[in-house]
């Protein structure tokens, strides 16, 4: 199955604060630890790590919660 998004594509995710926007700078098609904890992902259900526009914040999230953003 083909990823619905790839490295350097800029999409938007809710989080408590709100909508955050920023781009995609890795893609896991296997499980990988991220802040201490086991995150599943695979070639069928990728997850992304997204850097935040406004802050040096990273985050990972799987590709239904993600919207690609002009």
């Amino acid at each position: 199955m083909s990823q619905k998004f790839k490295v350097g594509d800029h999409v938007a995710w809710n989080s408590e604060a709100g909508q955050v926007r920023g781009c995609i700078i890795k893609v896991h098609t296997q499980d990988f630890e991220y802040k201490g904890h086991m995150r599943r992902a695979s070639a069928d259900e990728p997850q992304y790590e997204i850097e935040s526009d406004k802050t040096d914040h990273i985050a990972a999230h799987k590709e239904s919660a993600l919207t690609r953003i002009e």
